[in-house]
């Protein structure tokens, strides 16, 4: 894809995080954006942060978990904007707990967001672009869809499943509509809401050594606000990684790796298969010490 000027695009989880700075970088480089979010309040600062660029915004409280909701969307956004590029499936949830211990209804909050969302979202939009001299499907995987930890079954689950889903329906396009770009977006630690909004109690996180701690942080926190804070405040800032989905959209990488510590854990787990646990250690540490938390500087 050769540029964002004049294309529409969709993305959801647009409440914060990376979400929220790919309509920002898309906004700002002229295309027409439609944000999506569960959260009205977080939406509705996405919102006022698009105002100052040129372009046409429209806004949509969705649970992208929602079957009907989002097969809804499309004609919503046609009916406003004229037309749809870009969808970004980039809403994600997680909850911290052992699969003996997790809840059914946890884990279906999870799968419903972070799979069937994807899957369902990318269903009701394909009609709708095949016909365009250029367009793209953006859907969020994860490193945890290349390699695994304790304590995130459910996560690791609905990730791996978007990864095997995206990679087939690339190589359909590939094969069929070839203007369709399918990209698997797989970041490493971003600076996100994720951890305070995973569905934990209390209970869980005392009792889930697993739950608490995490390759992403040096120290294992003592509550899940100081686990959320640890790990937004910890990450590489979600406006240089939305800067590098763009980057690998405009030269249609199938895979968009983000943060260096994301290709090093998948190079582990293709040198040291059975073992890549071990390797970690090693650099995981001082790629912490060195993130880059700042953000980009065009946004300042």
């Amino acid at each position: 894809m050769k540029t964002f000027k004049d294309k529409v695009a969709v993305i959801t989880g647009a409440g914060s995080g990376m979400g929220r700075y790919l309509a920002v970088l898309l906004a700002k480089d002229g295309a027409d954006v439609c944000v999506c979010d569960v959260n009205e309040e977080t939406l509705n600062e996405t919102v006022e942060m698009l105002r100052q660029y040129n372009v046409s915004v429209s806004s949509h409280l969705l649970d992208v978990a929602d079957k009907d909701s989002i097969e809804a969307l499309p004609q919503k956004v046609i009916d406003q904007h004229g037309k749809v590029d870009l969808v970004f499936n980039n809403a994600g949830v997680t909850t911290g707990s052992h699969f003996k211990d997790m809840d059914e209804d946890n884990w279906d909050w999870v799968m419903g967001i972070n799979f069937d969302g994807v899957v369902n979202s990318t269903r009701a939009f394909i009609p709708h672009m095949i016909n365009n001299t250029e367009a793209a499907i953006v859907n969020t995987s994860s490193i945890f869809g290349m390699v695994a930890v304790p304590g995130q079954t459910v996560y690791h689950a609905t990730k791996f499943a978007v990864r095997g889903f995206t990679e087939s329906l690339a190589l359909e396009m590939k094969e069929t509509n070839p203007n369709l770009q399918i990209h698997c977006v797989h970041p490493g630690h971003i600076g996100t809401n994720i951890a305070a909004t995973a569905r934990m109690n209390e209970e869980d996180f005392n009792r889930d050594e697993g739950a608490r701690d995490s390759i992403f942080t040096r120290n294992a926190p003592k509550t899940q606000k100081e686990m959320g804070d640890l790990f937004r405040e910890g990450g590489m800032h979600p406006s240089k990684a939305a800067e590098i989905i763009l980057n690998g959209v405009k030269k249609n990488k199938s895979r968009i790796f983000i943060g260096l510590d994301a290709k090093l854990l998948d190079m582990s787990q293709r040198w040291f298969p059975r073992h890549y646990h071990k390797t970690w250690k090693f650099f995981m540490v001082p790629l912490m010490i060195f993130r880059d938390k700042k953000p980009l500087k065009s946004l300042d």
